[in-house]
């Protein structure tokens, strides 16, 4: 573990490395206790670099065995070995490197670079894992072809995979076996890849459209081959999609997934060798929930697309790293879009794409926004890091991608695909910046837009922080005329605080969509640009703006940011009559989701103000009736009725609230939910009953799954309102369930609104039944992390459980982390405090990159109220005052409580 001083790498302090290294032969002696890599590399010095620079590698946790060059083997006295750094000096331009390393995979418990997971050897090198495999230059704009030799004794790993095409593969006369792999494209080392085990495979042999053949391969433990075939398919559908929507190829003769137990993350784009987190390939109906199906699909979509949008254009350094991710969510949130939609009437598929929409924007504003406001704020395009692997954050990814949906939504679907393709015409085969992009989609643009450019629309490349847009409507009933006028701010965000006096920050390039509506709820028809249209897109670059439109017959009702058009807050003073007019009648289906979420916003608050007051609560029944008219709107598609009717999530309830109160944002969401199921008791019951009368065969698609979704959901308000009827209606359908997504939902609902000793049985009985999946039992932890009654001292007795292990980042996950971020009333307490504090310093032992990540639970702890502000801070300085403390753990908590 490295607990060296941390160093601040600046993004403005990026030099190319002086030499290039066009090929790379590897050849790899595998064993689990040590494995022996020998490396030779092909270096040529660059023109402009001077004669006599060293060459510098990284390395980490590797035996340096033999060092040469061109063939001569150097002393120790002829190169300089000091930490992770490796000096050579070479006296020629051109010369290869040749050097055999040791590296010690069962030891490796950071799963970074060469590891094991149960009986099988796997790689993780993004973003610095390579240099714990071998000495090399471990950077991303160093572009190399590989030919990797993997050996290894056949009977305990009788399958070795590599990137690219497998060459030739023949037995050794000692019992072991050996294989060549060849990559044909030049990639950074981070997507390097070998896996070594016993594997079952799911194949398919699709036809691009260039008429080639391609082989499609799942790799999986042989038990689960059977819990493959959905990821197989998804797979084939990213392929076809990624040819119809964007015209990109296949350009590999093959592509394979691995699904690995133990993982880090979700997945890895590796060219051609993806390694998944099990969780993201293996399901179905009795094990797989609808929501793990669609993760799944999502996740094998997004790094297929890596192919193109990260591998064939790859980051010139990791501060571009939203380069890739930004664009590649993007495409995987289209993906996901278009998936649900396929096959839909287009009234059903409109429905289905605002679904996912909203399931999007949820997931921003409970995971981005408060990143936002917290002091690891960063633009999508980080100004400097302490460690690289602390910013693969939401910002990256989730407010990257709505950056990359901006620029989408001001080209057009046409538009965009012309500076896509003029992306990859410019820098295919290179390592490249988000200015680089940028300045593809602008070439576009500026065709489209004479005389504009995006030299504003950049800064949301360095800006920190989520813009407020301020909104003023002005009408003249003389005129007829209604004028919009949007004023632009973000405030200082992360160590922009600590800045005295705070810099003032330029205005962004924000597209604003707006609609109107009559008093009636009918859509007002609005002319822009020449066009009469229902919706029209605002371009908001300056700190303000105003637009007028005539032949507006009466005050409307404004709609604002319909299909949440750029990643703001917006400011306007509705009335709770606009809200529900909105609520009721809004064409654009986000928006009137939106509405109906702000109604719900004003109740909850009201309740917290009035539980932190000593109050009794009490909810408005002309809210209560606004749920009740979306309840019975036969026009809204179940999917959406599910969304539509779920109160706003915790987290976005406690941003709203100053100073953050956990506790009293539980109960009053608590109390609201109850409400709501004993007002509206009959209608919940005849929903429930509706949506279960309809059984057929299990598929996850948008129809079935709304249905499901909806039903468990009136399931939930039925036991949150304690009906008569609830309790015997959640045991039948947890234990008459078909399928898991109907199991889960009785199961939640006994646990979560009932402590009873029938939940007890219930939790036993499911433990019971599916022991021997790991997924499954994460699932069990993690509804028991979660639920309301769940103290540190449960947990603490779960972690003894045989099932449990803290190596396991899945596991960890499953328990741990869900109670320490998604159990207000349980981690919000002095002693859930000090739980969070000890599990993070054990897990730094284990793995600084997850113990990074469980760090971050209350980054916002600044904000709370002052008994749990000083207990978070308390814990904090536990952590900090531990040594030695990993760079990714420090640089969190040095910064959370610097601000």
């Amino acid at each position: 573990m490295r607990s060296d001083i941390p160093t601040t790498i600046s993004r403005l302090d990026y030099q190319p490395y002086p030499y290039l290294l066009p090929n790379v032969e590897l050849e790899f002696d595998l064993d689990a206790a040590a494995t022996k890599v020998s490396a030779r590399l092909h270096f040529q010095r660059k023109p402009d670099a001077a004669a006599d620079l060293p060459l510098v590698l990284d390395g980490s946790e590797l035996e340096l065995v033999s060092v040469a060059i061109d063939g001569q083997a150097l002393r120790a006295d002829q190169y300089e070995l000091s930490g992770e750094t490796l000096r050579l000096f070479p006296r020629s331009a051109a010369f290869v490197v040749e050097i055999t390393s040791l590296c010690k995979p069962a030891e490796n418990s950071s799963l970074m670079g060469l590891y094991v997971s149960g009986a099988s050897l796997f790689t993780q090198c993004e973003a610095e894992g390579f240099r714990r495999i071998t000495w090399f230059p471990d950077r991303p704009d160093v572009m190399s072809r590989y030919r990797v030799t993997l050996r290894a004794d056949k009977s305990r790993y009788p399958l070795l995979l590599s990137n690219g095409n497998l060459l030739q593969s023949r037995d050794l006369d000692d019992g072991r076996h050996e294989a060549v792999w060849e990559d044909p494209h030049p990639k950074p080392c981070y997507l390097f890849a070998l896996v070594a085990g016993g594997f079952a495979c799911r194949e398919q042999t699709i036809r691009t459209r260039s008429g080639r053949e391609a082989l499609l391969q799942v790799y999986s433990d042989p038990e689960s081959r059977d819990k493959t075939e959905w990821a197989l398919e998804s797979l084939a559908r990213a392929v076809r999609w990624d040819e119809q929507r964007f015209g990109l190829e296949l350009d590999l003769d093959r592509f394979m997934v691995v699904a690995a137990r133990d993982f880090n993350m979700g997945a890895m784009e590796n060219k051609g060798l993806n390694i998944f987190n099990s969780a993201y390939v293996l399901a179905d109906a009795e094990s797989a929930t609808d929501a793990s199906f669609r993760a799944i699909e999502a996740v094998i979509g997004h790094e297929y697309f890596h192919n193109w949008t990260g591998n064939r254009v790859t980051c010139r350094d990791w501060f571009q790293l939203s380069l890739k991710e930004g664009l590649t969510v993007f495409r995987d949130q289209e993906f996901s879009a278009d998936m649900l939609a396929a096959d839909l009437p287009e009234a059903e598929a409109r429905s289905a794409r605002a679904v996912k929409r909203i399931d999007d924007v949820t997931t921003l504003r409970i995971a981005q926004f408060p990143e936002d406001a917290g002091p690891m704020a960063h633009p999508i395009r980080p100004e400097s890091y302490q460690e690289i692997g602390n910013f693969y954050t939401a910002t990256v990814y989730e407010k990257g991608a709505e950056v990359i949906r901006m620029q989408h939504t001001l080209l057009g679907e046409a538009g965009f695909r012309a500076g896509l393709e003029e992306y990859f015409r410019r820098h295919d085969g290179s390592a490249v910046t988000c200015d680089d992009f940028v300045a593809a989609m602008e070439s576009v643009y500026a065709r489209q837009h004479p005389g504009k450019n995006f030299e504003v629309f950049r800064r949301w490349y360095s800006q920190a922080g989520t813009p407020r847009v301020q909104v003023k409507m002005d009408y003249d009933q003389a005129l007829g005329r209604c004028t919009i006028t949007l004023s632009q701010h973000c405030e200082p965000a992360g160590i922009e605080k600590l800045q005295v006096p705070p810099a003032a920050k330029p205005p962004l390039h924000i597209p604003f969509a707006l609609g109107l509506l009559g008093r009636e709820g009918q859509a007002l028809s609005l002319q822009h640009e020449g066009q009469a249209r229902d919706t029209v897109l605002l371009d908001l670059t300056a700190a303000s703006q105003s637009w007028s439109f005539d032949g507006i017959p009466e005050r409307p009702v404004p709609s604002l940011l319909r299909n949440f058009s750029a990643p703001v807050i917006v400011e306007y003073p509705y009335s709770d009559a606009e809200l529900t007019l909105l609520a009721g009648h809004d064409t654009d289906p986000f928006a009137r989701w939106e509405a109906g979420q702000e109604l719900a916003m004003r109740q909850l608050l009201a309740l917290v103000a009035a539980i932190q007051a000593g109050q009794p609560p009490r909810v408005d029944p002309g809210f209560v009736q606004v749920w009740h008219a979306l309840l019975d709107d036969k026009t809204l598609s179940p999917a959406y009725q599910a969304r539509a009717l779920t109160l706003p999530a915790e987290k976005i309830l406690l941003e709203r609230t100053s100073p953050m109160d956990p506790q009293a944002v539980a109960h009053a969401r608590a109390e609201l939910r109850g409400v709501l199921g004993a007002e509206l008791g009959s209608s919940w019951l005849r929903i429930y009953q509706e949506c279960a009368d309809e059984p057929q065969e299990y598929h996850p698609d948008a129809l079935q799954a709304g249905r499901r979704a909806l039903q468990n959901l009136a399931l939930s308000y039925l036991m949150a309102g304690a009906h008569p009827q609830a309790p015997k209606l959640a045991l039948d359908q947890y234990y008459e369930a078909a399928n898991m997504t109907d199991r889960m939902g009785g199961l939640s609902a006994l646990v979560n609104f009932s402590d009873t000793p029938a939940a007890t049985q219930a939790l036993g009985h499911f433990y019971e039944q599916w022991q021997q999946d790991p997924l499954v039992v994460d699932r069990w932890f993690t509804l028991q992390a979660t639920a309301p009654t769940t103290s540190v001292e449960a947990v603490r007795a779960l972690m003894l459980h045989p099932a449990f292990t803290l190596r396991n980042p899945n596991r960890a996950r499953s328990l741990i982390f869900q109670f320490c971020m998604n159990n207000l009333q349980g981690a919000h307490t002095p002693e859930g405090y000090q739980f969070w504090a000890e599990q993070v310093v054990a897990l730094d032992r284990i793995n600084p990159e997850i113990a990074a990540r469980l760090a971050r639970a209350f980054d916002n702890w600044a904000r709370y109220v002052p008994a749990n502000r000083d207990a978070i801070r308390q814990a904090l300085e536990t952590i900090q005052s531990h040594s030695p403390l990993s760079r990714n753990v420090s640089e969190i908590i040095t910064k959370a409580l610097k601000i």
